[in-house]
C-alpha cells in the first residue's frame, strides 16, 4: 500500500481491496517462537520437498484466517518449514486444497502477482525491530513478488531481491520451495538473538482469504508488530558481498524528415554502456554505484487525463537505482521524488543501519532534460529542466521502540546559478496499540536559475518557506479516526520532491464504523464521513468539502464503495457549490475474467480554464482478461466531459478527454515474455465556449513491442520497437517517430 494514514483514510480500504499482494494494518500480538535450525543436506529447489534436509526443519502447523475471518481456524490446511545453511534461509510450504484445479496461478513477469491468485511466503523481520520487513512471496507456478513493508509507510513492491523459488501443483494442493541468499537480507548480528518471522498464504475464492501463522487482531494501527519471534540463527555471513551489473543499450530513433507528413528519416543508431554495482562491506549496509546508468523504461507510463486539472500528475518511480531502502525516503511530506533526478551522468548511494539508527544518502550529477514543477496556491506549472544540477538527499532515522524520529535534507545545485535546499525533522509516535502520531516540519532555502526564457519566474530570485504535517489516527476493532493539518509557505520549494501545491492551510478529519457480519455475502461493511477545509495565507477559501459514504466487502472477491461529495471550490476568480456522486465497483472473480474494476464522479463539475460552473463525469474503466494461464489482456481507459453555458447563452459540450491503453502479454515462461502495448490519448475541444483561444483536437498514439529474457532481474535482454504518431495541421494522424532498441544486462555476483 502507498502511504495509508498519510492520505484519507478512508482510502485505505480500497487499498486493500485492490494492491496486489496488500496486507491488513493490525496491532501487536505474536504468540510463541519459532526455532529453526541449521541444515548441511543439499537442498535442490525445484518445488518438491523430498530432500533428507527438510526432515530437520523447524514445523510450522499453526495458521490463523485473519481476512475475512477475526483469527479463525483456516478453511484449508497450511504447513511450513524453515531451516537454513551456511548460505541460505529455506522455507517450505504444503499448502492443501481440496479442489487443486481451481487454484489461480497464471504464468506472470515478476511481481504480477495480485490479489486475486493463490501464493504465499515468507516476511522476514531480520532487523527485529517490529516496524519494518522485507516479503518473499510467490504463487503456485513459482512467481516471485517482493517487497519492502513498513508500520510507516506501507507497502512498496518496486525493490527487486536475488532469492530462487519453485512450484507445483499436486493431486491434494500445491507446494513452494524458496532459498533466499543471507546477502539479500539485511541484518545486523551474525549470532541475533532473535529475528521476526510471518508465514502467509493468500486463498482467493468466493472471498479473499488471508491466513498468517500469527494472530492480527483488527483493533490497532500496525502489522509488522506481529511477527512471531524466530530463533536458533548462528553464524550467519558478515557480509563483504557484492553484484556488478554492466549493461549494453543500442537505440535508433527514426523521425519525419521535414514534419508530420512526410516519410521516416533514419536516424543514427546510438550505443550506451554503463554499470550498476552494490558492495556489501556488511549485511546492514549497502553501497550502490552508477555509471551513465540506463534509467529507460521498457515500459512506459499509464497515461493520464490532464484536462481540466490544476495540479501536475504524480507517477510511480520504477528505476533500480531508486529502490534500495526505499521507505527511508517516504515520509509525511512528499519532499523526495526521485523522478525528479532525471538523467544522472553518476549516482551513487549508501544505506545502512547502526545500532538504533538508520540511514541513506544519495548524490549523483543530473544533466537534465525533464520538468521542475512550478507549485502555485491553486495550480501549478511545469518547466524545463534544460540545465545540469548536482543532487544530494540523505535522511537519519532514529528508532525508539515503536516509534522514531528522523531528519531529512535534500539539495539541488544549479550548473550557472541557483539552488534548492530543504531540510527538517519528522516523527512517528506509536501510542500504544490504537493511535499513531506522525508530523513533518520542513524548511526550504531557494535561489532560482536566471532562466526566464523556461520561466517567468526564473529570474534568480530568492525563496524561503515552511511546510508542516501533522496527523492522527486511531484504529480500533470497528471504529477508525483520521485527522490531518497542513501548512505550506508560498516560498517554499521542493525540487528533489513533488509538492505542487504551496501557499495554504489545509484540515482534513474522518471518522469510519465497520461491521463484520459472519456467514453473509457480505464481510465488511463500513459506514464513513469525512469533511475537509484549505485556505491561502489570507484566510480566503480554497476548497471545503463534505463527504458521506459506504463501502463493503463481498462474495465474488469484490467491492464496492460510495460517496456523496457536496463541496466548494475556488477556480480563477468565483467560487462554486458542487454536488457530485462518485461509485466504485471492483470485482476479481477469476478465471478469463480476472478482474474488473469501474469507478466514476457524477454532477456538478467546475470549468477550471474560464471560470464557471458545469456539469459532467470523469469514468475510469479497467478490465483484466486472461484467456490461459500464459496471456493477459488490459484494459485501462478513462473519459472526461464537461457541459457548461458560456456568457452568450451558447450551450454545448467543453470538451471530451479520453485515455485508452490496450496491453497484451504472452509469458512464454517464468523467465520470458512477449508484450504489445497500445495507448490512445485523445481531446476534443469547442473552442467557441472557450475564453482562450485552443485546437479543437489533439490525438496522440503510441505503440510499442518487447520481447524479454530474464536469468534474474539484473541479467536481462530486452527487444524492442516503438511507433508514436500526432495530429498534423490537416488532422490527420501521422508517425512522429518510430524506435528500435536492444538492452542486455549481466550480474555479476561475488
Amino acid at each position: 500500500m502507498d502511504r495509508p494514514p498519510a492520505a484519507s483514510a478512508s482510502w485505505v480500504l480500497l487499498a486493500l481491496a485492490m494492491a496486489a499482494p496488500a496486507l491488513p494494518a493490525t496491532a501487536p500480538g505474536p504468540e510463541g517462537s519459532i526455532e529453526i535450525r541449521r541444515v548441511s543436506d543439499e537442498i535442490v529447489i525445484d518445488g518438491r520437498l523430498d530432500e533428507p534436509a527438510w526432515n530437520g526443519a523447524a514445523t510450522v502447523d499453526r495458521w490463523y484466517e485473519t481476512r475475512p475471518g477475526d483469527n479463525v481456524e483456516p478453511k484449508v490446511r497450511s504447513r511450513a518449514y524453515l531451516a537454513y545453511d551456511d548460505r541460505f534461509l529455506y522455507a517450505g510450504f504444503e499448502f492443501e486444497d481440496k479442489t487443486p484445479q481451481g487454484i489461480r496461478a497464471p504464468l506472470a513477469n515478476r511481481d504480477n502477482v495480485p490479489s486475486y491468485t493463490d501464493y504465499g511466503g515468507v516476511i522476514v523481520d531480520a532487523n527485529n525491530d517490529g516496524r519494518t520487513a522485507q516479503m518473499f512471496l510467490a504463487n503456485a507456478r513459482g512467481i516471485q513478488y517482493d517487497a519492502l513493508t513498513s508500520d510507516a509507510s506501507g507497502e512498496d513492491s518496486s525493490p527487486d531481491f536475488f532469492w530462487d523459488s519453485a512450484a507445483r501443483v499436486s493431486e491434494d494442493g500445491w507446494v513452494l520451495e524458496m532459498r533466499i541468499p543471507f546477502s539479500s537480507l539485511r541484518y545486523t548480528e551474525s549470532d541475533p538473538e532473535r529475528w521476526g518471522i510471518m508465514l502467509y498464504r493468500n486463498y482467493p475464492r468466493e472471498f479473499r482469504y488471508q491466513m498468517f501463522t500469527s494472530r492480527l487482531p483488527r483493533d490497532s494501527t500496525c502489522f509488522i508488530c506481529n511477527v512471531k519471534p524466530l530463533t536458533g540463527l548462528t553464524g550467519l555471513p558478515s557480509g563483504d558481498h557484492w553484484v556488478a551489473a554492466p549493461y549494453l543499450n543500442a537505440n535508433r530513433v527514426d523521425e519525419p524528415r521535414d514534419g508530420l507528413g512526410t516519410p521516416l528519416e533514419s536516424g543514427d543508431g546510438t550505443g550506451e554502456i554503463g554499470l550498476d554495482a552494490k558492495w556489501l562491506p556488511n549485511p546492514d549496509t549497502a553501497l550502490d554505484l552508477t555509471l551513465n546508468p540506463d534509467f529507460s523504461q521498457i515500459e512506459s507510463d499509464v497515461a493520464q487525463i490532464g484536462a481540466n486539472e490544476r495540479f501536475a500528475l504524480f507517477f510511480p518511480e520504477k528505476r533500480p537505482f531508486f529502490l534500495e531502502g526505499s521507505d527511508l525516503f517516504e515520509t509525511p511530506l512528499r519532499a523526495v521524488y526521485t523522478r525528479t533526478f532525471t538523467a544522472p551522468r553518476w549516482g551513487g548511494r549508501a544505506t545502512g543501519s547502526f545500532g538504533d539508527n538508520s540511514y541513506t544518502f544519495l548524490a549523483g550529477e543530473d544533466r537534465g532534460g525533464g520538468s521542475v514543477i512550478l507549485p502555485g496556491t491553486n495550480s501549478s506549472d511545469l518547466a524545463d529542466q534544460d540545465y545540469r544540477s548536482s543532487v544530494m538527499i540523505g535522511r537519519l532515522r532514529r528508532d525508539i521502540g515503536k516509534s522514531f524520529i528522523s531528519a531529512l535534507y535534500t539539495g539541488r545545485e544549479i550548473d550557472g546559478g541557483g539552488h534548492n535546499r530543504v531540510f527538517g525533522p519528522d516523527f512517528r509516535w506509536q501510542v500504544g496499540e490504537h493511535d499513531v502520531v506522525s508530523g513533518q516540519l520542513l524548511f526550504s532555502d531557494s535561489r532560482t536559475p536566471e532562466r526566464t526564457d523556461l520561466a517567468d519566474e526564473w529570474d534568480g530570485r530568492e525563496l524561503s518557506g515552511h511546510a508542516a504535517e501533522l496527523w492522527w489516527y486511531r484504529q480500533t476493532k470497528t471504529w477508525d479516526y483520521f485527522t490531518l493539518y497542513n501548512d505550506i509557505g508560498e516560498g517554499f520549494r521542493a525540487d528533489n520532491g513533488f509538492v505542487p501545491q504551496v501557499g495554504y492551510r489545509r484540515g482534513f478529519a474522518e471518522v469510519g464504523r465497520s461491521f463484520y457480519p459472519e456467514d453473509k455475502p457480505i464481510s465488511r461493511l463500513r459506514l464513513f464521513a469525512f469533511s475537509q477545509h484549505s485556505e491561502d495565507r489570507e484566510g480566503n477559501l480554497l476548497f471545503r468539502e463534505i463527504v458521506p459514504g459506504f463501502g463493503f466487502d463481498a462474495k465474488w472477491n469484490s467491492f464496492v464503495r460510495l460517496e456523496l461529495r457536496f463541496d466548494e471550490v475556488l477556480a480563477i476568480e468565483k467560487t462554486f457549490r458542487r454536488q457530485r456522486i462518485r461509485p466504485t465497483f471492483l470485482i476479481r472473480p477469476g478465471g478469463i475474467f480476472s478482474q474488473i474494476f469501474l469507478r466514476g464522479t457524477f454532477g456538478d463539475e467546475v470549468d477550471f480554464a474560464n471560470d464557471r460552473l458545469g456539469e459532467g463525469a470523469t469514468v475510469e474503466l479497467g478490465l483484466n482478461i486472461r484467456p490461459s494461464d500464459h496471456l493477459e489482456l488490459a484494459l485501462d481507459a478513462n473519459r472526461r466531459w464537461l457541459d457548461v453555458v458560456n456568457e452568450d447563452g451558447l450551450a454545448g459540450r467543453l470538451f471530451t478527454a479520453d485515455v485508452q491503453r490496450w496491453r497484451a502479454t504472452y509469458t512464454l515462461n517464468a523467465r520470458s515474455w512477449l508484450r504489445l502495448i497500445g495507448q490512445w490519448v485523445e481531446t476534443e475541444r469547442d473552442p467557441r465556449l472557450y475564453i482562450d483561444e485552443v485546437d479543437a483536437k489533439s490525438r496522440f498514439f503510441g505503440g510499442s513491442a518487447v520481447f524479454a529474457y530474464k536469468l534474474n532481474w539484473q541479467t536481462v535482454l530486452f527487444v524492442g520497437y516503438g511507433d508514436n504518431r500526432e495530429l498534423d495541421e490537416l488532422e490527420r494522424l501521422e508517425r512522429a517517430d518510430r524506435q528500435l532498441f536492444l538492452k542486455l544486462s549481466y550480474a555479476f555476483q561475488g
